[in-house]
Formats: structure tokens, C-alpha cells, sequence
């Protein structure tokens, strides 16, 4: 496998060349793998980017969820180590899940969005998590022990696989879920067809993502540290919507959402502050970047019989 030590935009999500997309998801795993690794070590924890590639110390990651819309009482009922504070957005608030329900969580980390969703569906739904870090697979699974004691409920697993490659069988699931790791993938269009693959006709998509609403300097594109940070893999906004309606989604909504990189400009979040310095005099990274609230649906008329 080609690694360089300074990446250029070759390296970065939307690449053709396989060794480039290899690099990249070394890259990330190698990042997200020392998240894991800090956060069960007590280090702070931190937003996307975490204690990665320098990053810093970051803000308090029940914070950070209150923020960006967890309530004080889903928090406080998740295993402890579940939020690293990797959240951009919160995708269940958005999905309309239902008893019985089959949930996909694209790059499930500690398992933080799952252990939330199990309740909602209930002992007849499931909630399924895709990792490709081997070290984040063990968290999440360590801490489904603590959720079925708490909730009573043997209704999450989590796989390990690639969101480009899901592990996930075709049509079999109602609702895909991610928070904040669909920028990470170095090939976002084949991201959109699995989702399409996996669910069930009339299946939805809720997703919180970043995204650009202005293409940002080549220099923050080039640093791994906002590659793991999940700023240098994000594409702009009409790209997203291109590569879901290219997938066969319908129904495509993309809602801007400015308040969780506004939020992290206000902590004085290290990542955010070295991104600022790249920018151009008068601008700021919540004037290139934003959470972004995705829903679709897979057109198609679910079966009443079975």
C-alpha cells in the first residue's frame, strides 16, 4: 500500500485510485483507533476529530451532545464510554423510528447512536452497527453487556466492515442511520448504493453528516489531522444530493445545519482554530463547514404480507 507522509488532495475521499482510498481509510482507522484507545484510557474525549492527529483537549462530550441535541435523559442512560463526543448531529431525532423497526448505524464507533435507538424499536426492532476499527468494534461491544442490563433488551449488534462494503444483506433493512462518518469515506457515491442495496423498498435515510457549503483551501484538504477531524474528507452540499439521487434515493431533504461547527468555534475548539488560520482574512470554518440533517427514501412499495 502507497503511504506519503505530507497527503495531498490525490489521498482524500472521491479518489479513483484504489491505493489512494486505501490510504485514506488507513488513515482514519489508524485515527479513530487512537480515539478508542485514548478514551478507554480516561483521556478527554473530544468532537469528531477526538484526541487524534493532536488535536487537543476538547470540549466535554455530554456537553457537546446537549448541544447538538441529546437530551440530559438519553445521555445519562447510555454505558459509560459510549459518546466519545464524535457526534455532529442526531440522526435518530430525525428518523420517525417506529416498534419492530431494523436500524443501520454507518460507522457505529462506541455504539452511541445504537444503545439510543435500541429502546425506540423495542425487543421486536434491531439496531445493527457497522465499525471498521477493530479497537472501536471491542468498545461498542464491551458496553452491550451494560445496555442490556440496563434496558433489559438483546437488541444491538455490531459488525465489523467497511460502509463502502456493508456486511448487511440486500433489502433487509428500514432505516439507515450515521453521525458524522460519511465524510471519512474515500468513495461517498458506492457509499450511497449500499445504502440503496440495504434497505427495504420504502426503507429511509437519516443521517447527520458535515458538509461544504464552499469548496475549502487546499491546505486544510491536505491535513490528515482534518481528514480524521471529518473537515478535509467533506464535499459540498450539491455533490451530497448528486451522489444519493445518482444512488436511486428519492425524496432527497438536505437541511443545513450551522450551530455544531458555530458551536465548536465558541469552545475554542483546537482543530477549528487551526483550520481558521488557513482560511482567508474575514472568514471562518462555520462560513465552509456545516452539520448537515439527510433524509431520502428508496422508492419502492414495502410488502403487507411478510
Amino acid at each position: 500500500m502507497t503511504t506519503r507522509s505530507n497527503p495531498t488532495n490525490a489521498d482524500l475521499p472521491g479518489t479513483s485510485h484504489s491505493n489512494d482510498a486505501d490510504t485514506v481509510r488507513t488513515r482514519v482507522r489508524e485515527g479513530y483507533a487512537a480515539i478508542a484507545r485514548a478514551d478507554d484510557a480516561k483521556a478527554a474525549g473530544g468532537s469528531c476529530c477526538g484526541p487524534a492527529g493532536g488535536c487537543g483537549v476538547r470540549t466535554d462530550a455530554s456537553e457537546l451532545a446537549r448541544e447538538i441535541g441529546y437530551s440530559p435523559e438519553e445521555i445519562a442512560l447510555l454505558p459509560e464510554g459510549a459518546n466519545m463526543g464524535l457526534s455532529c448531529g442526531n440522526p435518530a431525532a430525525i428518523a420517525s423510528l417506529k416498534t419492530g423497526e431494523v436500524v443501520l448505524d454507518l460507522g457505529s464507533g462506541g455504539g452511541f447512536d445504537c444503545f439510543l435507538i435500541g429502546p425506540k424499536v423495542g425487543p421486536t426492532g434491531r439496531a445493527i452497527g457497522v465499525d471498521m476499527t477493530p479497537e472501536m468494534l471491542a468498545k461498542a461491544r464491551r458496553n452491550t453487556e451494560s445496555y442490556r442490563r440496563r434496558t433489559g433488551l438483546d437488541n444491538v449488534e455490531f459488525r465489523l466492515g467497511e460502509i463502502e462494503n456493508l456486511p448487511v444483506a440486500d433489502a433487509s433493512v428500514d432505516v439507515v442511520i450515521s453521525n458524522c462518518v460519511l465524510n471519512l469515506s474515500p468513495d461517498k457515491p458506492r457509499v450511497w448504493r449500499e445504502i440503496a442495496r440495504v434497505l427495504k423498498p420504502g426503507g429511509r435515510v437519516a443521517i447527520s453528516d458535515l458538509a461544504l457549503q464552499r469548496p475549502l483551501p487546499a491546505s486544510v484538504r491536505a491535513s490528515v489531522e482534518a481528514l480524521v477531524g471529518c473537515v478535509a474528507g467533506a464535499v459540498l452540499i450539491e455533490e451530497v444530493d448528486r451522489a444519493m439521487r445518482d444512488a436511486g434515493l428519492i425524496h432527497v431533504q438536505l437541511v443545513p445545519k450551522s450551530e455544531y461547527v458555530k458551536t465548536l468555534e465558541n469552545f475554542e475548539d483546537p482543530l477549528y482554530a487551526k483550520i481558521a488560520a488557513e482560511l482567508p482574512a474575514g472568514t471562518k470554518a462555520s462560513d465552509y463547514v456545516t452539520s448537515l440533517d439527510i433524509q431520502a427514501k428508496k422508492g419502492g412499495v414495502r410488502s403487507k404480507c411478510c
